[in-house]
């Protein structure tokens, strides 16, 4: 596993338990990890945390993020508002391989009351190990921006 990947991590209180978890396992393996909050299990808003962290991706300051909430979709919804983002939701492994192989994720976001630990652990490293296959896929992607409908 490459560990010169920069990665961004963020979640509300109800991801913060698995951020943090997730955090200590990717820096443990080498990871360098920027992580965009919440710092606690305190009721907050997603959006404060999603909105650093898919605006770093979309300027290229990290390449890869993990977006953590309840469902997984509130998060993913507002990361996703950023052009150079496209994140998905992963709630198992074949989910986090294919939204690599097909869709190019650079953004995984994980529904914490839904996945145990060790299964997000899994989809981590499934995301990191998968290989985007380029070709028909490429040209989907290509027509994702707004501005190509």
């Amino acid at each position: 596993m490459r560990t010169d990947v920069k990665i961004g991590m963020a979640a509300d209180h109800a991801g913060y338990d698995l951020k943090e978890f997730l955090k200590k396992y990717l820096v443990d393996k080498g990871f360098n990890v920027t992580d965009f909050g919440t710092n606690s299990g305190e009721s907050s808003d997603y959006a404060d945390y999603a909105h650093p962290l898919g605006s770093a991706i979309d300027k290229h300051e990290l390449d890869l993020g993990f977006s953590i909430c309840g469902s997984g979709n509130g998060i993913n919804m507002v990361v996703n508002k950023y052009a150079n983002v496209r994140s998905a939701l992963c709630w198992n492994v074949e989910i986090a391989k294919l939204a690599v192989e097909h869709n190019n994720a650079n953004i995984c976001a994980l529904p914490a009351r839904f996945i145990s630990k060790e299964v997000a652990i899994e989809i981590v490293d499934t995301f990191f190990s998968t290989v985007f296959e380029g070709g028909r896929h490429q040209r989907r992607i290509d027509k994702i921006p707004i501005d190509k409908c």
